[in-house]
């Protein structure tokens, strides 16, 4: 259960204190501010990388990724929540095979939404509506909406008292985060509205800087009861695959969670006011905002780059293919089932046709050999006659992938 300081009072009459939204100034590091230019050059550098480690692979492989990464980003924001999900115990609440333990099954049904919402923006339901009230109030509705009730109630740790968080819903009442104490409920309509202008219609290099920016903004705006820490990774999870359409290849989760006393540190940094002159023109200090950034883009590029280590071709098959043999000594794998994997992750998709010529033997042993390997889940197929493509299990990921996420 989320502990939160919530005012009862306040939340009888949803009060508007008449903040002005230029509280939340500035809400990007503007082209005239004097961290602008090496904030680029980080941003040119991230939209390069990325666009590379897309072009490296085959459009087969990409898709299979892209289901481990939301395992592996689902894995890393729980974490960040103070919720460990191994992402193995992902995959098995996708298949419904859930713990017999209340509160094991309370995360995988957690990690379970959180999935489907992330498969949800990478299939494009959040495309041009990722800083929208509309598409934050979305992601937050579509969310909470497939948790289980205990999953949905806060705790007041001065009261007791207990509310219930409604999916989509605004906040109606005051609330306390650390120091921080967000504008007041009715206000939120107003700076949700600021917050939709200010990163709309933005080039590139905005758009990228943004990410950053608008992660902090919506979690110094808090407009949800519980749940804002996650609507603003998937957000920041949104911009970037729009911005960079990186294919869902690579999270920032993971940057942030593996450093994540600095990733608070900064964020508690830019809830600070404006010190000096020489701290922009807002309301809040845009040095504290501009190191935040340097931090996110430098998360990214660590991110692209850990990646692409990974997905090395050469790199990739060998582990692999140590993998198989491995199989193949303990009875597991047919003979030649290697050929057929390196095949799969050179062309992308094999048709199931192929595979007798591959490993040059019969129709029959090569039925064998194909369904050995989409039992042990190293390759998937759509139908019985669709073509075979690599798997990527969160089970086979510390072998192919080490690092990817903790083996235990």
């Amino acid at each position: 259960m989320t502990k939160i300081k919530t005012d009862k009072k306040a939340a009888m009459n949803a009060a508007d204190e008449d903040e002005s939204v230029s509280l939340a100034e500035p809400m990007l590091v503007g082209s005239g501010s004097r961290h602008r230019d090496a904030l680029t050059d980080l941003a040119t550098d991230l939209a390069a990388k990325s666009a590379g480690l897309r072009r490296s692979l085959p459009e087969g492989v990409l898709s299979a990724l892209a289901n481990l990464v939301r395992a592996m980003n689902c894995y890393y924001s729980n974490l960040i929540e103070g919720h460990n999900t191994h992402p193995v115990d992902i995959e098995r609440a996708l298949k419904k095979d859930y713990s017999t333990d209340p509160e094991k099954r309370n995360l995988q049904v957690e990690a379970e939404a959180h999935i489907a919402v992330q498969q949800w923006i990478d299939e494009g339901g959040l495309t041009d509506r990722a800083t929208t009230a509309d598409g934050l109030t979305e992601m937050h509705r579509r969310f909470c909406a497939l948790l289980p009730e205990e999953l949905l109630r806060v705790e007041n740790p001065e009261t007791g008292e207990r509310s219930r968080v409604i999916p989509g819903a605004l906040r109606d009442r005051y609330v306390k985060i650390g120091r921080h104490i967000p504008v007041s409920p009715g206000a939120l309509p107003r700076f949700l509205e600021r917050f939709e202008i200010a990163y709309s219609k933005l080039g590139k290099t905005d758009c990228i800087l943004a990410a950053a920016a608008a992660h902090h903004r919506i979690l110094w705006i808090h407009p949800f009861l519980d749940g804002n820490g996650r609507v603003a990774r998937l957000m920041s999870h949104a911009m970037l695959l729009e911005t960079l359409d990186t294919g869902g290849l690579w999270s920032i989760a993971r940057g942030l969670a593996r450093n994540e006393k600095s990733y608070k540190d900064h964020l508690a940094a830019c809830d600070a006011r404006r010190r000096n002159d020489l701290d922009g023109r807002g309301h809040l200090s845009e040095e504290a905002l501009a190191k935040f950034t340097r931090f996110f883009l430098t998360a990214c590029i660590d991110q692209v780059d850990f990646m692409e280590s990974l997905l090395d071709p050469e790199r990739l098959r060998d582990r692999i293919l140590i993998w198989v043999e491995e199989e193949i000594r303990a009875g597991a794998l047919p003979k030649k089932s290697g050929a057929v994997l390196e095949a799969v992750l050179y062309r992308g998709e094999l048709p199931r046709g192929d595979v007798a010529q591959i490993i040059g033997a019969s129709e029959r042993q090569a039925r064998r050999v194909t369904s050995t390997l989409i039992a042990c889940e190293a390759l998937a197929s759509e139908s019985s006659r669709a073509p075979l493509r690599l798997a990527f299990p969160a089970r086979l990921a510390w072998r192919w992938m080490p690092g990817l996420f903790p083996e235990n």
